[in-house]
């Protein structure tokens, strides 16, 4: 056998009586910290409350298939060509805000902004016209965020202006306040 060059190590040659401290010594940290989680786990833990709520799913916004849009397109149908949903009033259920206009095979006719509500269990009706038809505009931009509408309008100068390309444009928004939506005007209308 050959020997180390390395002096004997004092735990290499271990008696009982160094197990058996050992052992004494695990034991009590094992206990101490049995009784220390014990006692911290006592201390936050709670029974998980326990709450019976029924919660519903939100409304669906009204859809605008099949409204009646009170925009004279001489038989020629309508076209919803934009949409989105918002709780415009406050009262938690959305309403639809749709962008209508004669379905034209060409050019850029007018259209209306109007605004959608839907009462339970009855077919989705118009109750607010933001943009008339009447005022022959077009709209470009169009969104609903925090409670405001807010469009693009185009418009044209004068009569000698091609109905396919506007040259007016002016930002405009409305927000609902009391009994009714209250318009304002960005930029007012300028040559684009």
């Amino acid at each position: 056998m050959q020997t180390s060059a390395l002096p004997d190590l004092a735990h290499t040659a271990a008696k009982p009586v160094h197990w058996l401290a050992t052992a004494a010594a695990m034991a009590g940290v094992v206990a101490m910290a049995g009784l220390r989680e014990s006692g911290t786990a006592t201390a936050t833990a709670s029974a998980p409350e326990q709450r019976t709520t029924t919660q519903q799913a939100p409304a669906p916004a009204p859809d605008p298939a099949g409204v009646d849009f009170p925009l004279e397109c001489g038989g020629a149908g309508t076209t919803v060509a934009k949409q989105a949903p918002g709780d415009l009033d406050g009262d938690g259920r959305p309403e639809t805000v749709a962008v209508v206009h004669c379905a034209a095979g060409s050019g850029t006719p007018p259209g209306g902004i109007y605004v959608l509500t839907q009462a339970s269990g009855a077919a989705p009706r118009v109750v607010a016209t933001l943009v008339d038809p009447a005022d022959k505009k077009t709209v470009g931009d169009f969104a609903v965020r925090d409670g405001v509408v807010s469009a693009t309008l185009l418009g044209y100068s004068s009569l000698e202006v091609p109905r396919c390309c506007p040259d007016q444009e002016e930002q405009a928004s409305w927000r609902w306040k009391g009994q009714a939506f209250v318009r304002t005007s960005g930029d007012l209308a300028r040559s684009v």
